[in-house]
């Protein structure tokens, strides 16, 4: 049996199998411009406000993340390329983005 298959071990426990390095499908807008989105849908109707297109080769998303983050005083999270921020204030987001820099625009309703 080779180390490969191993997939839990009493020494260590569960062994995780090495994570490809794929790049993530990122929605990038032709523009340069990012987008803030507010979604509920299958949040029990928590509304969330979702930050897209931004690269993840060009800026740490968790770290940027985490400056939104505390500076709304709200919780969230990055998922597959998405920043995640939980309420809806996008005016406040909005000028939290450009201060850092970026184009934004305000989608959906």
């Amino acid at each position: 049996m080779s180390d490969n298959n191993l997939v839990y071990s009493t020494a260590t426990g569960r062994i995780k199998a090495p994570a490809e390095t794929q790049p993530l499908d990122v929605k990038l807008f032709k523009d340069g411009a990012i987008r803030i989105e507010r979604q509920s849908k299958g949040r029990k109707g928590k509304g969330v406000m979702l930050v897209v297109g931004i690269d993840p080769e060009q800026h740490d998303l968790k770290q940027l993340a985490k400056q939104l983050k505390s500076k709304m005083g709200q919780g969230g999270a990055v998922k597959n390329g998405v920043i995640e921020i939980q309420g809806d204030d996008r005016d406040k987001l909005k000028g939290l983005l450009e201060t850092a820099g970026f184009k934004v625009k305000i989608a959906g309703g």
